[in-house]
């Protein structure tokens, strides 16, 4: 029998996929827990439309964050930091800091878990970090810590 499944089920299949199942453990197991709908003409021409909509949602995703990443290639950070007489920040730089310049300079929406960072920085001068945006698309900026005046 021909079900779709509504969640992934072990062994058989993820969710949205159309598998083949015997016919007791779909009547008797899957479809009263409702894991599966029947593999009708409707449930299938649903399940078409349900891929198309996410195919292209996960198309715009990646296409905003391709503009995103041309944007912040060209970009570069000043921030001006107070130091001590030797040069050592006051605390130190984190993603939430540099998600919240990138903002305030270029009005450009990053989120602080995308920006990938080896700890705090906590010297000055240039340091450069990697925003990944989405799958496979990643833009590297230079961040520059200044002191300030």
């Amino acid at each position: 029998m021909k079900v779709i499944l509504n969640q992934d089920v072990k062994g058989l299949g993820k969710s949205g996929d159309m598998v083949e199942a015997k016919d007791g453990y779909a009547r008797n197991y899957l479809l009263p827990r409702k894991m599966a709908i029947m593999a009708n003409s409707t449930n299938v021409n649903t399940m078409n439309t349900k891929k198309k909509a996410e195919d292209h949602k996960k198309d715009m995703e990646l296409k905003r964050a391709q503009d995103v990443c041309d944007e912040l290639k060209s970009k570069h950070l000043r921030i001006p930091v107070k130091t001590g007489g030797n040069g050592k920040l006051f605390g130190s730089i984190g993603s939430a800091e540099i998600a919240e310049k990138i903002k305030r300079d270029y009005n450009i929406e990053v989120d602080k878990r995308k920006i990938v960072m080896d700890g705090n920085i906590k010297h000055l001068g240039e340091t450069e970090i990697e925003i990944k945006l989405y799958a496979g698309v990643a833009a590297k900026i230079v961040v520059e810590l200044v002191e300030q005046e």
